[in-house]
């Protein structure tokens, strides 16, 4: 999702982004052996759904219609390819999953004539590929053959045995052609990208963990961009240089999830918070210092820096009277003249949809890779499993009726999202509320998941059909329980917390007096140390005379 970050005055050079984070773990760096890629698609007014593009065989000259994934604009047409596979949200049959992070680059590379945009790319490579180094070569012939767009883009391309970074942007109007590279990220490695270029030097010399155009360095020395030798090249000072705002508002996303695993990475503090300009770059991956389960991948996708330097949970004016971890938008705003701005941390309001893709290969392929999805803020929401065979949208995924101004409490970004609004301004009061909730139900799927694919596993044997049917109604069956739960807590919290009082519960019943009446209300005021900082910024204006 491409918009602007409005940080013109604080950055070196003007770049077009947006919100997004991508985290990616190896598959032998999980508590599983799965490979997992994560992304939080984030936008200003952003109301998206659960994709679909469904399997089939085209005829010759059959044409594919391009239409822009960013503003709905058409841009023409390519050949569909014989065959396309089943895409489900962010992955296909084969368990491809891809994601991506905008971080615009120089203005001047940008292709505005050319016909295919990052998103219609990620869903065109979806549907024509079996393998993560397949994607790629199909994302890169198509940007070449037909061109490119968009700007500067950071993709994660993933499937059951690799997990792979690339990189991408256009050589300027009128060009057809695209520079990029692809560093696959090893094994035993994490990696993430959150709206910065993160690929800084490669060796050009390892073919089977390196792909890279052939005018890479020769593009960006036709320039004047680079100069020296070729094992020196590197992509993003090349290309995407990062200056304050692709450190502070970007990169320390990237420095927050390391830093879950591994206990020494506040070295690279300095490098996030953005200021000092000889802090040490971080690296492009790490490896974590124990081994990684789905859950707290999940966990890390609602990451507000909490217990960091850079923590927004921490009682100052901005989170207001419940410290709230989130901040308004946009990013910057001045006061008397002087820029300043507010954190930007991975999980945000503004997240449109959210997904930890979890991708097996010892298990059939359409069992193998479980889309963990879900339709708000990370942090506000419960991921429900989607199987990457599923030929059917759980209705509450994709609502008849229902967009961005069309709101239907059948639809879950708007019913998650109407919860999340309750919260956000009485943050430390009613979140409690809605995590029980949230975390009861992911619980339940995580007990429920092997006996699931057990059962699935059985009938793939004999009927594969039936396995598929299987797992497309059990998605759909909690996707639609999970929105019948989060309206009865949209119900639970406006009625418990209504006026700015707080009406008692037992085991989750609002109690009643003996004569039938609701108990009385608990007026809780200010949190203390809320309390201490508004007596100390008003003096004596609300001080009560002594009796």
């Amino acid at each position: 999702m491409k918009k602007q970050l409005l940080l013109a005055a604080l950055m070196a050079v003007s770049v077009a982004g947006n919100a997004c984070t991508n985290f990616i773990v190896g598959k032998g760096a999980t508590t599983d052996g799965s490979v997992i890629c994560t992304y939080n698609a984030d936008d200003y007014g952003m109301f998206q759904y659960l994709c679909h593009y469904p399997a089939a065989t085209h005829q010759k000259g059959e044409m594919r219609k391009i239409v822009d994934w960013d503003t709905n604009e058409y841009h023409g047409e390519i050949p569909e390819a014989p065959v396309t596979y089943n895409v489900i949200g962010n992955i296909n049959e084969y368990q491809v999953t891809i994601g991506e992070t905008t971080y615009g680059g120089r203005e001047e590379m940008v292709d505005p004539k050319g016909l295919i945009d990052y998103g219609s790319l990620i869903y065109l490579a979806l549907q024509r590929s079996k393998s993560a180094r397949e994607a790629i070569n199909v994302m890169t012939t198509l940007a070449n053959t037909y061109g490119y767009n968009s700007e500067g883009e950071t993709f994660s391309v993933c499937d059951p045995n690799e997990a792979w970074i690339m990189e991408m942007m256009g050589k300027g109007p009128g060009s057809k052609g695209v520079v990029w590279v692809a560093v696959r990220i090893p094994d035993n490695a994490i990696c993430a990208h959150a709206n910065q270029s993160r690929i800084g030097k490669f060796n050009m010399k390892d073919k089977k963990n390196v792909l890279y155009a052939k005018d890479v360095v020769k593009f960006a020395r036709s320039k004047g961009w680079f100069t020296g030798k070729d094992e020196d090249f590197s992509w993003k000072l090349a290309y995407a240089a990062p200056d304050f705002s692709g450190r502070r508002y970007c990169d320390a996303r990237v420095w927050s999830f390391f830093r879950h695993f591994d206990k020494g990475f506040d070295r690279y503090l300095p490098w996030a918070q953005g200021k000092d300009p000889n802090a040490e770059d971080m690296p492009l991956w790490i490896i974590p210092d124990h081994k990684i389960s789905v859950q707290e991948v999940q966990a890390c996708m609602r990451d507000h820096y909490e217990g960091t330097a850079l923590a927004t949970d921490t009682l100052d004016m901005g989170g207001g009277i419940w410290q709230m971890p989130y901040r308004p938008t946009p990013l910057s705003f001045k006061v008397d003249g002087k820029e300043y701005f507010n954190e930007r941390p991975t999980s945000t309001q503004q997240t449109g949809f959210s997904y930890v893709s979890q991708m097996r290969s010892w298990l059939p392929r359409e069992i193998g890779g479980c889309f963990w999805f879900g339709n708000d803020d990370g942090n506000m929401i419960a991921y429900t499993p989607i199987y990457c065979g599923n030929t059917v949208q759980p209705e509450c995924y994709n609502t008849p009726g229902a967009d961005a101004v069309t709101f239907s409490n059948k639809n879950a970004f708007w019913v998650c999202n109407w919860v999340s609004n309750m919260v956000y301004p009485r943050y430390c009061q009613m979140f409690p509320s809605l995590k029980e909730v949230r975390d009861s139900l992911e619980q339940s799927y995580f007990a429920q998941q092997a006996s699931v694919e057990e059962k699935a596993k059985a009938l793939y044997a004999s009927d594969k059909s039936a396995a598929l049917n299987y797992l497309n109604g059990y998605s759909n069956e909690k996707a639609q329980q999970m929105l019948a739960r989060w309206n009865q807590l949209a119900i639970y919290l406006i009625v418990k917390y209504n006026d700015m009082a707080v009406k008692p519960t037992e085991n989750g019943r609002f109690l009643r007096d003996k004569n039938g009446l609701w108990a009385r209300v608990q007026r809780t005021g200010y949190p203390t140390e809320y309390a201490r900082r508004l007596v100390k910024e008003t003096g004596d204006k609300f001080e009560a005379p002594h009796k």
